[in-house]
């Protein structure tokens, strides 16, 4: 029982120690991992964890609370550590790699711990790929038609030589996701040379802080309420709507500028609007026009007002 006790006690001392990298998930970034592989050696998430038991070969978790730990893994969990693993196991992460974060998709944190572990692909032995044959890549997607709703079946071919994706009409949906990112990133290489790469990254693919379902109503604020998908990207600081999520195109967009130049955004409907629906309401206000709003419930409207106030009080970017 002594032993027991002593060692959680020293787990979460390591836990907390400054300068290890221990106080985040080493896989997904979250803070206060509570899991630990003790054949890795790193400290992990829960949701991480679970990935982890899926590959017995390679690693073994325990709870940093509730399992015992003998004195030989705790030995051991002092010689490594998050930045050790790192140093070793993302060495050689391409520039252009998507590193999954706690909010991302099962899929997206799945296939980095094993590119990372199981496959290796980052470790400095490997030999790094060159962006332009990483953004190179053949198979088949199913495509949704732009007039058509069906998905159909096509022949992709991507290349980022000719900076283009074609399809006449991969089963691994990540590599695909990261090849076209690499595509993109020589794209952005070759185009701005003396761009810095920290400036390059976030360029690669949008950055929606918010998105989801509102209700929206034409300019004269007369017009029946429609349903729409929005997405608010930050960094083109453009507030874009669609009929649904997977539509290629979108049906319209705000842009979002500065407080200074006439830009906020207000809960409730602008004087002398009303609607039938007792639901909660939200008004862009612009220097042309005021565009409204119906949110499903206060939470998500709560949600939109601060995601939207995060993009007005950010700077123009040069």
């Amino acid at each position: 029982m002594m032993d027991r006790d002593r060692n959680k006690t020293l787990l979460l001392e390591l836990q907390r120690a400054a300068g290890t990298g221990n106080d985040r998930c080493a896989d997904c970034g979250e803070p206060d991992p509570e899991w630990a592989s003790y054949k890795l050696g790193i400290f992990i998430c829960l949701n991480c964890s679970g990935i982890h038991r899926n590959l017995p070969q390679i690693s073994r978790v325990k709870s940093l609370r509730l399992d015992f730990w003998e004195n030989d893994l705790i030995e051991f969990m002092k010689t490594h550590g998050n930045l050790c693993a790192k140093a070793k196991y993302e060495a050689k992460v391409p520039p252009y790699y998507y590193i999954p974060r706690s909010h991302d998709c099962l899929v997206l944190r799945e296939q980095w711990i094993r590119a990372k572990y199981e496959r290796e692909e980052f470790v400095a032995t490997q030999v790094c790929q060159d962006p332009c044959s990483a953004g190179s890549r053949e198979g088949f997607l199913w495509k949704r038609g732009r007039e058509s709703r069906q998905f159909q079946k096509r022949q992709f071919l991507l290349s980022a030589r000719e900076g283009v994706m074609k399809y006449y009409i991969k089963e691994e949906i990540v590599d695909w996701f990261n090849a076209i990112r690499a595509a993109r990133y020589h794209y952005l290489r070759t185009t701005f040379p003396s761009v810095p790469e920290p400036e390059l990254i976030p360029r690669i693919t949008r950055n929606y802080v918010k998105e989801g379902y509102m209700e929206k109503t034409g300019p004269k604020q007369k017009e029946a309420f429609k349903v729409r998908w929005f997405c608010l990207d930050s960094q083109e600081r453009n507030l874009m709507y669609f009929k649904t999520p997977l539509d290629a195109f979108a049906q319209g967009q705000v842009f979002i500028g500065r407080m200074e130049e006439g830009y906020k955004v207000q809960a409730g409907l602008p004087q002398g609007v009303r609607v039938k629906k007792r639901k909660p309401a939200i008004t862009v206000v612009t220097p042309m026009r005021e565009f409204v709003f119906i949110c499903e419930n206060e939470r998500e409207q709560r949600e939109w007002i601060d995601a939207l106030n995060g993009v007005i009080a950010q700077p123009l970017s040069g």
